[in-house]
């Protein structure tokens, strides 16, 4: 099983802090991690049965909590790896929360607000289909929508952003300094692919719920957003809550590049199930007793 997860490589998708990023020099397609689908799906198996096993010690542990971050295009195929990665997952011991537009109660509130409320307890692995970074994506490409939360999108200069990557950064470093470790992917979709994955939306019946006009007309800001996120990836990713740029348009490879990462974060951790000590050991033998006679 070992053998097999080490055909994977993540450093080539990791953004190194510091790093000025360019998303045009970052591959959407790799060479296949996967020999054949069979392969796929016998290295996807290992993948979830091996992350099965950790989510428990994770959760008997009770030390540390991981939280991922889930950021990217439409049609990318965010919901799709959650599914994947995540199916073998105790539904006790993982929680995921997918972020649509803030409500009137959380534009009352600072933009971290909302996701803070979100945020996994010790022992528990919590998901995030989109988050925080929403603040310094989708506001930066459409700054008029920083009006319900009481700013001025004309005076939202280099400085107002830097100040929310900066309150990013001191977030998820106050997160790892209480155990909570941060992982972040953004599945890097070409144009191309995207329009692709669009139509098969529209053709095929059982799809046609996951289009909206909206979809299209957010692709005219395609350009936009990858400065957006080029920005955000250059400033956010750190040592300890590192980004991962992920192809994403071969959407088996993406899947077992990201649960490869979590695998990786997670055997760092060094989770076991917590040791029984000489008293206890006795207090249970003797309520085996009692059963047994």
């Amino acid at each position: 099983m070992a053998k097999k997860r080490n055909r994977i490589d993540a450093k080539p998708f990791r953004v190194g802090e510091g790093d000025a990023v360019d998303l045009s020099e970052w591959p959407t397609l790799v060479d296949p991690v996967y020999r054949s689908k069979d392969d796929y799906h016998g290295l996807l198996a290992e993948h979830v049965e091996r992350l099965s096993d950790l989510q428990q010690k994770l959760y008997a542990h009770d030390r540390d909590s991981l939280l991922l971050i889930f950021q990217a295009m439409d049609a990318a195929g965010k919901d799709g790896a959650i599914r994947h990665v995540m199916s073998g997952v105790n539904p006790q011991g993982c929680h995921v929360t997918s972020f649509k537009h803030p409500s009137g109660v959380e534009l009352e509130h600072d933009f971290l607000w909302r996701t803070t409320r979100e945020l996994p307890e010790r022992g528990m692995i919590g998901i995030f289909n989109r988050s925080y970074y929403e603040s310094v994506l989708i506001l930066r490409v459409h700054p008029e929508l920083l009006i319900p939360e009481g700013f001025d999108p004309t005076k939202a200069d280099g400085d107002f952003w830097r100040e929310r990557y900066r309150s990013i950064r001191n977030l998820e470093r106050h997160l790892t300094a209480n155990n909570t470790h941060v992982l972040k992917f953004f599945l890097h979709l070409s144009k191309e692919e995207q329009r692709k994955r669009f139509l098969a939306r529209i053709d095929e019946p059982e799809k046609n719920w996951k289009f909206s006009q909206a979809d299209t007309e957010e692709r005219g800001f395609w350009d936009d957003y990858q400065k957006a996120y080029a920005k955000c990836l250059s400033e956010t990713s750190t040592k300890d809550a590192p980004w991962f740029v992920v192809p994403a348009d071969d959407k088996l490879s993406a899947r077992l590049i990201v649960s490869h990462i979590i695998l990786e974060k997670l055997d760092s951790l060094k989770l076991a199930f917590p040791t029984v000590d000489e008293e206890r050991r006795r207090e249970l033998q003797a309520i085996r007793a009692s059963l047994t006679a």
